[in-house]
């Protein structure tokens, strides 16, 4: 329809495609960074020094595990929240034209 109505290529695909396909796609977007953070303690497993290394290494020259782990702990949960916020944000403002 873009097309017929004179929009190039280009312009049916910023204007008329790609923000339906964002408005789609954003909360499964969303939700895989959210659970790429949730994981990348994993990476630890496989040798990658990362904050939960990090904080390892620190607990075991301090004694402090308890201390440390919580700093992580908190770090991840915050960087979870922001990005759930961004998430319930973005989401919000694609749908406000689709809802009444």
């Amino acid at each position: 329809a873009s097309l017929s109505v004179g929009m190039t290529t280009t312009q049916a695909m910023r204007r008329v495609v790609l923000p339906q396909a964002t408005r789609v796609a954003l909360p499964s977007l969303m939700n895989y960074f959210i659970d790429m953070i949730k994981s990348t303690s994993l990476a630890f497993t496989l040798g990658v020094a990362e904050i939960m290394a990090k904080a390892q290494m620190e607990a075991s020259s301090s004694f402090r595990f308890f201390e440390a782990f919580l700093a992580v702990a908190l770090i991840y949960w915050g960087v979870v929240v922001i990005l759930t916020r961004v998430q319930t944000w973005a989401e919000a403002r694609l749908n406000k034209a689709y809802v009444r």
